[in-house]
């Protein structure tokens, strides 16, 4: 029996290894693999919005099922910036240190460090769309600690740990993120209905 196949609309090469990890029974595409290279618009003002713009241009274009994900940093101190601009919270080129700097200079003192990271998974699967969502909550530390990961990881210290995401190993990470846990809905979800 031929595997369903499903297009991941990502370029991250680490973020593709992981699902196809958790999508056995699926053959999980890339963005390149379909020769998707345009710069599909992110312009919505929510990370569904935006999971949806994407999975839907693939949708659209290729006529091909597909899922696609946004995540953004909510700090609950800054009515929830950077949110859905997380990337681009310090300008348009997507510079994490930059990024980093911005937050913690806007919260300054503040004693509410209070934040989560959310992703949210827009799937489009036999003209049917469902949303699936994972957060993490945690605090801001008051200064990047640990090598590892990537954007804000160095400040964001997950709750109930006491250690920054930058300190963790992938795997670690991995069963307690925001990401993980909306890849785990997504991957039941898909597991459980007889495409």
């Amino acid at each position: 029996m031929n595997k369903l196949k499903l297009v991941f609309a990502t370029n991250n090469q680490h973020k593709l290894m992981e699902v196809r990890a958790m999508l056995t029974n699926f053959e999980i595409v890339s963005l390149a693999d379909i020769n998707c290279f345009e710069d599909i618009p992110e312009t919505a003002d929510t990370l569904e919005g935006n999971a949806v713009l994407k999975a839907n241009f693939i949708t659209e274009k290729y006529g091909l099922d597909c899922f696609s994900d946004d995540t953004g940093l909510e700090v609950e101190a800054l009515n929830n910036e950077p949110g859905v601009y997380s990337a681009r919270y310090a300008g348009e080129e997507n510079n994490f240190e930059a990024n980093m700097a911005k937050l913690l200079k806007n919260l300054k003192n503040n004693p509410n460090r209070k934040a989560q990271f959310k992703t949210a998974i827009a799937l489009n699967i036999r003209g049917k769309q469902f949303i699936f969502e994972g957060i993490c909550k945690g605090t801001i530390l008051t200064e990047k600690k640990g090598e590892r990961g990537f954007g804000y990881d160095p400040i964001f210290m997950p709750e109930g740990y006491k250690t920054s995401f930058a300190e963790m190993s992938l795997n670690e990470k991995g069963n307690i993120s925001h990401r993980g846990k909306a890849i785990e809905k997504l991957v039941t979800f898909l597991n459980q209905n007889h495409w």
